[in-house]
């Protein structure tokens, strides 16, 4: 796992397979885990934490932006360590839970060999299910950041949601947006649910004011990421 400080209040830990994000508030001496990264990487995040010179303990909530394993494979791991609490929509914390299961994608034809050279770089063991998470809906505002906005984002999965911290104008996008491995763009993020979704959701996201945005997969945008996101965004059609 490579951890990258983007600036001090925030790190991109990035694993085999997609990446999760801290976000340290100093005055309250309290961090917040913004996904989980896949099955195994609770330990290599509480030493990703010491060596930044803070305690696991620091980490009061795990917010996971959808369920799928590349999200949510370490957050029981990790929370047994930090103790912090875990979050997410209300419409994916059953399948986080294991009480129910994940709805599959509906993969487009050029999407799919992408989808199998990922699972390969997977773990194959089943995620720990966390005891508990905490369900999230959209408008709901978390202390941190300065006040964090839930966003629900559904398309990626009926679940999905993203972080909009407008006080430091950083926007967390979860998989609903994705920067290309091939052309380095902003793109629609791949491997959806629902399609029609995803683009409401994506355009929904641009419309936010924001100078950095982190997506669960590609490097973070800054400056100026909701110009970005809005010229991105404008190539999938006019809204419906």
């Amino acid at each position: 796992m490579d951890v990258i400080e983007l600036f001090p209040r925030l790190h991109l830990l990035r694993f085999p397979v997609g990446q999760a994000y801290l976000w340290h508030d100093p005055d309250a001496d309290a961090s917040t885990l913004i996904d989980a990264g896949p099955v195994g990487s609770g330990r290599p995040i509480a030493d990703a934490l010491t060596a930044l010179g803070r305690s696991p303990s620091s980490v009061r909530r795990i917010v996971l932006t959808h369920f799928h394993e590349d999200h949510v494979g370490g957050a029981a791991e990790f929370a047994a360590l930090s103790g912090g609490e875990v979050l997410a929509h209300r419409l994916d914390a059953p399948v986080i839970r294991g009480e129910l299961p994940g709805a599959p994608p509906v993969f487009e034809e050029w999407e799919l060999p992408i989808h199998a050279e990922a699972a390969k770089r997977l773990p194959a063991d089943e995620p720990v299910r966390p005891d508990a998470v905490t369900e999230l809906s959209d408008g709901d505002v978390l202390d941190f950041g300065g006040g964090a906005r839930v966003v629900h984002v559904p398309g990626h999965s009926d679940g999905s949601i993203a972080l909009h911290l407008p006080s430091y104008g950083v926007l967390f996008t979860g998989d609903a947006v994705a920067v290309s491995p091939v052309t380095g763009s902003v793109i629609l993020g791949v491997f959806n649910l629902d399609r029609a979704q995803a683009v409401a959701s994506f355009r929904r996201l641009a419309a936010l004011d924001a100078e950095v945005a982190c997506f669960g997969h590609g490097d973070p945008v800054t400056p100026d990421a909701s110009q970005v996101l809005r010229k991105s965004a404008d190539t999938y059609g006019p809204p419906r």
